[in-house]
C-alpha cells in the first residue's frame, strides 16, 4: 500500500509555469506506475500524463503534450509534473495516482490516489 501527497499548486497567470510534486510513502515506490489526472469543476476527472515503473511516458496528446512534462525520482519517492505555458483551461484540481500492476489513461487503472492540489490559471 502507498500513500500519496501532492503539492506545488497555486495561482498563476496564463503563460506561466508550475511544478507539481507527489511524494509517496513506503519503500517500494520504484515498482509503482504513476500518473497525474485533473478535474475541473463540473467535469469528469481526466488523464494528464503517466510514467511506468521503468520510465515509459505517455501524455494526453490533445491537451498537454508539448507543454507538460512528467518525471519521477525513485530515490526521493517523488513524481513531478512540470507545467509550462499554462492556459486558463488548465485550471483544475490535480491528482496523483499510483498502481503496482496497471497503467494507462483510465482512472479505473489506479488504486491509490492523493487528495489533490489546486491549480488556478488566470487569463
Amino acid at each position: 500500500q502507498v500513500q500519496l501527497v501532492e503539492s506545488g499548486g497555486g495561482l498563476v497567470q496564463a503563460g506561466g509555469s508550475l511544478r507539481l510534486s507527489c511524494v509517496a510513502s513506503g519503500r517500494t515506490f520504484n515498482i509503482y506506475n504513476m500518473a497525474w489526472f485533473r478535474q475541473a469543476p463540473g467535469k469528469e476527472r481526466e488523464f494528464v500524463a503517466a510514467v511506468t515503473y521503468i520510465g515509459r511516458i505517455t501524455y494526453d496528446a490533445d491537451s498537454v503534450k508539448g507543454r507538460f512534462t512528467i518525471s519521477r525520482d525513485n530515490a526521493k519517492n517523488t513524481v513531478y509534473l512540470q507545467m509550462n505555458s499554462l492556459k486558463a483551461e488548465d485550471t483544475a484540481l490535480y491528482y496523483c495516482a499510483a498502481d503496482p500492476r496497471r497503467t494507462g489513461s483510465s482512472r479505473l487503472n489506479y488504486d491509490y490516489w492523493g487528495q489533490g492540489t489546486q491549480v488556478t490559471v488566470s487569463s
